[in-house]
């Protein structure tokens, strides 16, 4: 197993140390950073900063010095933003500090996104995400859908206040086989059983498998709720959409 010794950035080992304190937590993000080059781990430290600018100029360097787009992505984007969720998920940071890191991922992505488009690499998966009806909080589902775009799924972003009606003409429309609820305030959560039992009703749930989350939302709050799994925070959102996307795969295959 990784060590914390093993990271060369001094940034990125303190942040570490003193954030993330969750034992899976504390492997799977060291686990990420040994091994990558200084030049992510820069790009990475800077959007764990918030500072958009210097994401902006690292990211062109990196692809200047002839990195490869979906290794930036990957080991410096995407991990940096690991530990941002992470922070937040655990009251360290609040939204505005969320905020300025999703701008400086957005600086990066703004090199990368195009650059992955022209190779014709297509999605992993589709995914319709939105806040379920009477609920305003959106900034866990955005740091997910970050996430899962980073990972390579094509994320449909139905927004706050979502409705049964609107949940099922997006799946639907998009022929998306992965859908994700959030909800923050515990007098919305029930709107996610609702949205679930709708997708029943409309002879639609076989087709589709329904991932919810927020600050309350448990496991067995989802297994209450029909749903096919939570996950705590946006890097383990990604980890479930992947294995769903797989689970329906082979349930279609057999």
């Amino acid at each position: 197993m990784a060590d914390l010794s093993e990271i060369e950035n001094e940034f990125i080992k303190d942040e570490i140390e003193e954030f993330i304190e969750g034992p899976e937590d504390r492997a799977r993000i060291i686990n990420t950073f040994v091994g990558i080059s200084p030049a992510m781990h820069l790009i990475a430290a800077a959007l764990i900063d918030g500072n958009n600018g210097e994401v902006d100029v690292l990211t062109k360097a990196a692809l200047e010095s002839g990195t490869e787009a979906l290794e930036i992505m990957d080991d410096g984007l995407i991990a940096g933003m690991g530990i941002v969720g992470i922070k937040f998920r655990e009251n360290f940071i609040f939204v505005p500090e969320v905020l300025a890191c999703a701008r400086a991922m957005k600086a990066g992505m703004a090199y990368i996104e195009p650059i992955l488009s022209a190779s014709g690499i297509k999605p992993v998966g589709e995914v319709v995400m939105g806040t379920v009806k009477g609920d305003l909080h959106n900034i866990g589902k955005n740091l997910c859908i970050m996430m899962l775009g980073g990972a390579g799924f094509a994320v449909h972003d139905l927004g706050v206040d979502t409705s049964e009606d609107e949940f099922i003409d997006a799946v639907e429309e998009h022929g998306a086989p992965l859908m994700g609820m959030s909800a923050l305030l515990t007098t919305t959560m029930p709107n996610m059983g609702k949205t679930i039992d709708a997708f029943i009703d409309a002879d639609l749930r076989d087709d589709v498998k329904i991932m919810v989350g927020g600050a309350s939302v448990t496991p067995e709050f989802a297994d209450d709720m029909g749903a096919d799994g939570t996950a705590k925070d946006a890097v383990a959102c990604v980890d479930l959409a992947k294995r769903l996307l797989d689970e329906l795969k082979k349930e279609k295959a057999g």
